[in-house]
């Protein structure tokens, strides 16, 4: 597949041309690097690593340091994508400075191109000065995960018209304030498709129809790694969970047989 160094404005530009974005999480350097390898045109280390990733119950626990350091990896194993790093809960809430410097060590320290900030308006100008600084941000508006406690948990947001008129509120004050792309997750599928139509920065969905400019899953939802549920907005493309399983069944067997290692994995 033809390989193409994106940037911001390739991605206004592919929302010009109704060309779909794809995005999808990742969390280390081999996953990384099969899905660049497969075409995916972003790479957001999300929040959503706490759960995936390290075993946490929601996103909240996530540190700073541990979100730049899967950052990180992730740039080591996909050199020229384009990759986002989403700002962990309190790392960029409590003071305008300290957020800036936060934000900036994703591309200082981990080499991000951007980073992805959950909020509403009360976040309109921590992105303005972030842009104004240098540092690409891509806003998420609607189910914030980060915001479950206040909200009472995971919640579809935009269901009535005042809800909904307050989306395209807030994601035409994020364009206003330079982010160069939205995230809407969780919301009804004619009110993104609204939103989409009156901006001019890409709007990406996560059970949000298919009326968006693109569209960004959860990489273990994909492939089947997590087995109790799958999200109403995921399509499972495989069951990577039950291969892996067997693969180590086989070697726990091959093992307590004997019939592992033989003289062709011996020196």
């Amino acid at each position: 597949m033809e390989k193409r160094k994106l940037t911001v404005a390739s991605f206004r530009k592919m929302k010009a041309n109704n060309e779909k974005i794809v995005m999808v999480t990742a969390y280390d350097a081999p996953g990384a690097d099969i899905a660049a390898a497969a075409g995916v045109e972003i790479l957001l280390v999300g929040d959503s690593l706490a759960m995936t990733a390290l075993g946490y119950e929601n996103t909240l626990p996530l540190t700073l340091e541990e979100s730049l350091h899967h950052a990180a990896a992730v740039r080591r194993g996909a050199p020229d994508a384009f990759v986002v790093g989403d700002m962990p809960f309190l790392s960029y809430q409590l003071d305008m400075n300290e957020a800036v410097r936060n934000a900036g060590r994703y591309i200082k320290e981990a080499n991000s191109n951007a980073v992805k900030l959950e909020g509403g308006s009360e976040i309109v100008p921590l992105v303005e000065k972030l842009v104004k600084t240098g540092i690409p941000v891509m806003a998420h508006v609607g189910l914030m995960p980060q915001h479950i406690q206040t909200a009472g948990g995971y919640r579809i947001a935009g269901k009535t018209e005042d809800e909904a008129a307050r989306l395209l509120a807030e994601v035409k004050a994020f364009e206003n304030a330079g982010a160069f792309a939205v995230v809407l997750e969780c919301i009804p599928a004619a009110v993104a498709e609204n939103i989409t139509r009156q901006v001019n920065i890409p709007t990406i969905g996560i059970g949000a129809g298919a009326g968006c400019d693109g569209q960004v899953q959860v990489c273990n939802d994909l492939l089947g790694l997590f087995d109790r549920f799958v999200p109403k907005h995921a399509k499972r493309y495989c069951n990577l969970r039950e291969v892996m399983l067997k693969a180590y069944s086989d070697y726990v067997d091959d093992v307590k047989k004997q019939k592992f290692p033989t003289q062709d994995n011996s020196f």
